[in-house]
């Protein structure tokens, strides 16, 4: 019974394997996944290009990594990154860390280490948060008054 069905050999599955990683980047609540694979140079964030991302003075703060490293290091990948939570400016830092994380991740798995070694240390030259998350998080509220460390005021009748 088993020997007359034809299972797809291991090899035949496995022949096309897609040269992708995945990284992600973290700023307050905001998290964003960038998912970098062998392409043409495409870069998008939620399924939109980056030229149309808004605020207008937050997208060049996403064009950071690409305008440190070079766009000819960026011409043979495609970027996809999916952001949700935060406010548009931690969205952004997230974004960027994402996009950071994933080139150097990248460079290290499939092409080579003396590379990826240069755009790390030009990236953490510039700006350390592209390649290392800010642990600085919301701090909760108690009681007794109506911040995490303001008290209400003190009175005495």
């Amino acid at each position: 019974f088993f020997a007359a069905r034809a299972f797809p050999s291991n090899s035949d599955t496995m022949a096309e394997k897609i040269e992708s990683v995945q990284t992600f980047g973290k700023k307050k609540n905001s998290i964003a996944v960038a998912y970098v694979k062998k392409g043409k140079g495409l870069l998008k964030v939620n399924g939109n290009p980056i030229e149309l991302l808004m605020p207008e003075t937050l997208r060049y703060k996403i064009f950071e990594p690409v305008l440190l490293i070079g766009t000819e290091k960026f011409k043979d990948v495609d970027i996809r990154v999916r952001v949700r939570g935060g406010g548009n400016t931690s969205q952004v830092y997230a974004v960027r860390q994402a996009i950071a994380k994933g080139i150097v991740a990248y460079y290290q798995k499939y092409v080579d280490e003396q590379s990826k070694r240069e755009i790390k240390d030009t990236l953490v030259q510039y700006d350390r948060s592209l390649l290392v998350a800010d642990p600085r998080r919301c701090e909760p509220k108690k009681f007794g008054g109506r911040g995490a460390r303001a008290r209400f005021q003190k009175s005495y009748r």
